[in-house]
């Protein structure tokens, strides 16, 4: 079923909205990884309502010239442990608050690393297997994003270091991944359009 635009942004208003509102009408404050969910649903569901705003009916198949069984496979190497690290990030910090002894803090921090590099595993096999075509949409997708994530963090290490920001270097170095992720998204749906 596709959803429109205008619904997944009211969905995503909505969620951002209890989100925000939800520490001032219950008793006792959502736990941050529940006020966390509800904030990247909701600015999700608004950036997907933005993409289907801006590409509508022509939003291409990024994965359009590679056969199914290979899509099929990517699907099989990557939902489980992308799954793996929704439920690893969430079990590492809610019981990050309750170990004391610094090398089992280490060991449960990075708990959700081996899923992610099962899941890049997945996408390199992906790339290595596609046609030439598919190769080229990969490769100019993943150099925009990280050129572009590559320079904000440039522009926002200038920016700390005058003093105009103060971002905690905890906060900075766990987006490195996500915000790669999404820019490389946004890009291959822009570069996928060229070919299609």
């Amino acid at each position: 079923m596709k959803k429109s635009p205008l619904n997944l942004a009211l969905l995503g208003s909505g969620l951002l909205l209890v989100a925000i509102g939800a520490p001032y009408l219950l008793p006792r404050p959502l736990p941050d990884f529940a006020s966390g969910m509800l904030y990247g649903m909701g600015g999700g569901a608004l950036l997907w309502a933005a993409v289907l705003a801006v590409f509508g009916s022509r939003l291409p198949d990024a994965c359009d010239s590679s056969t199914p069984a290979l899509r099929r496979r990517y699907t099989r190497e990557f939902v489980p442990p992308m799954v793996a690290y929704v439920v690893a990030t969430l079990l590492s910090v809610w019981w990050l608050k309750s170990i004391d002894a610094t090398w089992l803090r280490a060991l449960v921090a990075l708990l959700p690393v081996p899923p992610i590099a099962l899941a890049m595993r997945a996408i390199m096999r992906y790339i290595r297997d596609a046609d030439e075509l598919q190769r080229r949409i990969e490769l100019e997708a993943v150099s925009f994003a990280t050129a572009l994530v590559s320079l904000g963090y440039l522009a926002a290490g200038f920016l700390q270091m005058a003093k105009v920001i103060d971002i905690p270097a905890s906060a900075a170095m766990i987006w490195v991944f996500p915000l790669v992720c999404l820019s490389y998204g946004l890009a291959k749906l822009t570069i996928a359009r060229r070919y299609a």
